[in-house]
This record gives C-alpha cells, sequence and structure tokens, in this order.
C-alpha cells in the first residue's frame, strides 16, 4: 500500500477552497516519485460549505477520473494537526486501493453479499432505528466492526457515498487484504463505583444495588440527598453536567475516578423522578447491566487519546514497510463535536495531539454528532482508524 496524500484549506468560495486542496494533493503526488493512481478518497466539509456539496463531488470526480468518493459535513473537520471550526473549510484525502478490496454503499446501493471486513459508516442522526441499522450493517461485516459518525450540519446532515444523500447511512466497505486497525477514546470519566441495575422502567432508572438511583446519583456529586423540590433544583446545574456510563457487557466493579475503555457508552441524563426517586437516561435499560455516573473530563480524554494513538503507531512499527518508508499510510479521526475546539482549552489542540503522538502522517477527519464503532453510536468520544502498509485486515 503506498502513502496516502492529503489537504485541507478554507475560503469563502467552496471551489476555491478545493483548487487550493487539489494544488497541495497534485504537489504531494509529484513530490512522492511514487506514480499515486488514486482510487479512494474522502471530502469531508464545514456545513457553511453544505449548499455546495454535489458541485464539490462533481468537481472532485472531474480532477480525479475513476476515484469513489466518501465523507461527510460536520460543524467542523479536521487534518494533520489543524481543525476548522464554523468556518467554510474542507479536507480531503486519497489513496491508492485495490478496486477489489473496497466497496462504497448507500441506500441504493446495499452492502449486502460483498465479503467485507469491516466497514466506514457515516449517518444521518436522524434516521429511525439507527442503532438496530447500524447492528444490522455491522453484522454483515465478518468482524462486526464499523468505524464512523453522524453528519451534522445547520442547513440538514447530509453524507457522501459517490453521490450526496440525506437520511440513512453510507460508507465504504473494505475487504480481508487490507491492513487496518481503529481504536476508540473515550472523553468521560467516572465519578464514582460502577453499579448493576437492580430495577428499571424502560430508560427510567430506579434502582442500582438496591438503593434509589437518585440518591445514588446524588451521592457520587456529593450533594446532599434531597427530598423537597427546592433542594432538588439546587442541584440542577450540577445535574445537567452529569452523564451516564452504561457498560457493554459484565460489569467490572471499577472505583471512583477511573477512566473508561470502548465497553461503555454514555448517555445523557434527561431527567429526574423525585417521587420514584429515579433518573431519566437516554437509553433503554435492562436490570443487570452496570452503570456508573460520569462527567466529561478533558484531562481523561487527552490521556485517553494519546494512549490509543501510541497503541495504534506501536502495531505499525511492529512490522515496518520492506521500503523503509512510514509505516502508517493514513488516518481517519472521527471526535465528538462537543470534544474539539474550545473544549480541551486551545484552537486545534485535539488535531495536534493526534499528530504528535501518531507521528506525521495523512489525516482527515470530521466533527460529528454522534461516533460509531463496533456496532453501537457513541457519545464525546474520538474514534481513530489507521490504514497500514500491508498484512491482514483486524480492527
Amino acid at each position: 500500500m503506498k502513502p496516502f496524500v492529503h489537504a485541507h484549506a478554507t475560503h469563502p468560495d467552496a471551489h476555491l477552497a478545493l483548487a487550493l486542496a487539489a494544488a497541495q494533493i497534485e504537489a504531494q503526488i509529484a513530490a512522492s516519485g511514487a506514480g499515486l493512481r488514486p482510487t479512494l478518497g474522502w471530502l469531508y466539509c464545514c456545513d457553511a460549505f453544505a449548499p455546495q456539496a454535489q458541485g464539490l463531488l462533481d468537481e472532485a470526480r472531474q480532477r480525479w477520473p475513476g476515484v469513489a468518493w466518501v465523507g461527510a459535513v460536520g460543524p467542523g473537520i479536521c487534518a494533520s494537526g489543524v481543525e476548522y471550526f464554523d468556518e467554510p473549510a474542507l479536507a480531503l484525502m486519497l489513496a491508492e486501493l485495490p478496486a477489489e478490496q473496497f466497496r462504497v454503499f448507500s441506500g441504493r446501493r446495499p452492502l449486502a453479499g460483498w465479503p467485507a471486513e469491516l466497514a466506514q459508516v457515516h449517518a444521518d442522526p436522524a434516521t429511525p432505528d439507527l442503532q438496530e441499522l447500524i447492528e444490522e450493517l455491522a453484522g454483515q461485516t465478518s468482524s462486526g466492526y464499523l468505524f464512523g459518525g453522524l453528519a451534522m450540519a445547520d442547513t440538514g446532515s447530509l453524507h457522501l457515498a459517490d453521490g450526496v444523500w440525506r437520511g440513512g447511512l453510507s460508507g465504504v466497505a473494505f475487504g480481508p487484504g487490507l491492513q487496518i486497525r481503529s481504536r476508540v477514546s473515550q472523553g468521560c470519566q467516572a465519578l464514582g463505583a460502577e453499579r448493576r441495575i437492580s430495577a428499571c422502567d424502560g430508560p427510567l432508572l430506579l434502582e442500582l444495588d438496591g438503593q434509589p438511583a437518585l440518591d445514588c446519583l446524588l451521592q457520587d456529586l456529593a450533594l446532599p440527598v434531597a427530598t423537597a423540590p427546592a433542594e432538588l433544583r439546587e442541584a440542577l446545574p450540577r445535574l445537567r453536567r452529569t452523564l451516564a456510563g452504561l457498560r457493554r457487557g459484565p460489569g467490572s466493579g471499577r472505583s471512583s475516578r477511573r477512566d473508561y475503555g470502548d465497553d461503555v457508552l454514555v448517555r445523557h441524563l434527561v431527567g429526574v423522578d423525585p417521587a420514584r426517586r429515579g433518573v431519566a437516561i437516554g437509553e433503554r435499560l435492562e436490570v443487570g447491566q452496570h452503570l456508573s455516573f460520569c462527567e466529561r473530563s478533558p484531562e481523561a480524554a487527552r490521556r485517553d487519546l494519546l494512549r490509543i494513538c501510541t497503541e495504534l503507531r506501536a502495531e505499525g512499527e511492529e512490522n515496518p514497510p520492506a521500503d523503509g518508508g512510514p509505516a502508517i499510510a493514513g488516518a481517519i479521526y472521527i471526535s465528538c463535536a462537543g470534544r474539539g475546539g474550545p473544549h480541551f482549552g486551545a484552537p486545534s489542540a485535539e488535531a495536534q495531539w493526534v499528530q504528535h503522538a501518531l507521528g506525521d502522517v495523512p489525516l482527515v477527519g470530521f466533527f460529528a454528532g454522534g461516533e460509531i464503532a463496533h456496532a453501537s453510536l457513541y457519545g464525546y468520544t474520538g474514534v481513530l482508524t489507521v490504514f497500514l502498509r500491508g498484512g491482514d485486515s483486524r480492527p
């Protein structure tokens, strides 16, 4: 596999931004001397360019004939070491992959029947039964692994797959001949011990380890166990900042202040029921699941992001390419829209951490309204995927 090429640009005119990025791409191809003949491209746009998405895709096809395209629109995009938020910008990446090793899919071109190992997915968050569709798609891959995110834009959630789509999901599947690695970086930290759900009613959490759920929540927040409406109103600012981490699979009994792994799905608290001492969670619950209350943590997110970058870089260096070139051909990073920008204290901080830890490799991505990994929807996470130069694909 040859190294990928990538570029990014900002300009009030969408087509001039694409022209600036295209000039960078062509310069990289000429400088590499590798004779790159791209077959697959990624195009990510900030929502300012959403109305021009079809025109940008048409122009990209004209510039690089024979390239299949995927991508999405978001409130922000990223490339190696840089983030663009709320400004007219785009990022693109091109790769030369064997045509038989990938397949672009959409609602008009289903994946069913193609021998996929894993797949990248972009989706519209307003799609009915989205979680079920994600699980169904994961079941059509031999590894059961998906990576991707939910498109976002003020003018509508658009995603690209050899066309511009609203609603549903689309993306690109990869065959077993590619070496692809992917990791999830959590952005939240537990406030207290993980407990077993002992009583619930749909999304309403009633008891944890036999104790009233609302009392457990207030205890983890170090707040008085409020009973009067006025006391609960005083606690509302803290409750609005609190989330719930729901573990997929057996509980671990983790103690307070521990970081999450990718087996935890973070969901919003959507209300409290003082009469039943319950807490409403943005997810249907089942007795026996394990849950801990949590909060967003920039430091935990930074620490976990550096961990996954280090792991992926080490995997690439275990089997370096014979030509002595870079072990990582290219990378895709999809992060939560709530993580980028000021969340980490400085512009482009998150992208710069990735570049520092992963190395100076071609990378593009976007900030999403929800992230996809394994066969689940995540929140407040970052999903980093790298293409290694040779070997078998294994998430």
